[in-house]
């Protein structure tokens, strides 16, 4: 059985760290996901999801991420039954992420702003905390065949009729 998803968006409020009794961090949040197809003269439209994140995960979220973050989440879909306080039996789909992860955008706390990248994107697990991602160039710099490129960089290839294809 597969039950993986794969979400990036946008939180919708300032996500909440809570302790469970037995002293274990857990946050509750909602993203909004936009959809890729507009049609023409209408507004873009978003799906809203709701986010479970548990332990290092829930701490790693309420610390970097706040109203507006764009953010990435890797985890399952479950669903769960509960009962409201009229009675009332109802059931809440939600995501528990198992991997958080910045997605390329920062918030600069000075200023209050969005922009920029960071040059180590932290990713936080469930499984035993934060994983750094290899350090990119600050300035993607093109191989020197592209940019001093000539047609004597390519061989020739035979053609034969015995292609993989």
């Amino acid at each position: 059985m597969i039950n993986r998803v794969i979400l990036m968006g946008r939180l919708v409020a300032d996500p909440e760290l809570k302790t469970t009794n037995t002293g274990i961090s857990v946050t509750s949040f909602r993203i909004a996901v936009d959809r890729n197809y507009v049609k023409a003269g209408e507004q873009r439209q978003a799906d809203f999801f709701d986010i479970v994140a548990w332990r290092s995960s829930a701490e790693f979220v309420c610390r970097n991420f706040s109203k507006g973050s764009l953010i990435a989440i890797d985890g399952q879909l479950q669903s769960r039954n509960y009962q409201t306080k009229d009675g009332q039996n109802r059931t809440a789909i939600e995501v528990v992420a198992d991997n958080v992860s910045f997605t390329g955008e920062r918030r600069d706390t000075s200023a209050g702003t969005y922009g920029g990248g960071y040059s180590q994107a932290p990713r936080v697990n469930n499984y035993g905390g934060s994983q750094v991602a290899p350090e990119a160039p600050a300035v993607p710099q093109q191989p020197a065949a592209y940019s001093a490129g000539s047609a004597d960089d390519f061989q020739a290839m035979p053609l034969d009729d015995d292609l993989p294809f």
